[in-house]
């Protein structure tokens, strides 16, 4: 599953995205996942992605990112605020699951 991660600059969300990596391997789901700030959202989200997940760091511009992934028919979620961090992959990735599946 070709997972895109919105966050602030792209960058801050390493140890976030190794954990949620980390969890869909122990659940044998293989992710391909790409980090990139909020102000690649236009350009990135055309290119083959499953979800579109938004980091809390900016989920003031959530309905913002919502409505392009919508408009390319790519679902779009909220990492929840305590699960964006090295123990929250079991969480980030049963929202990431809910998201697809809505």
């Amino acid at each position: 599953m070709n997972v895109l991660f919105i966050c602030s600059g792209g960058m801050s969300s390493a140890i976030a995205v190794d954990a949620l990596k980390k969890e869909a391997e122990k659940n044998g789901q293989e992710l391909h996942v790409k980090a990139i700030g909020s102000s690649e959202v236009e350009d990135e989200i055309k290119n083959d992605w499953n979800v579109c997940m938004v980091a809390p760091q900016i989920r003031h511009q959530f309905k913002k990112i919502e409505k392009i992934a919508q408009a390319e028919s790519i679902p779009c979620g909220q990492i929840p605020p305590n699960a964006y961090n090295p123990m929250g992959g079991k969480q980030m990735l049963e929202t990431m699951n809910s998201t697809v599946n809505q």
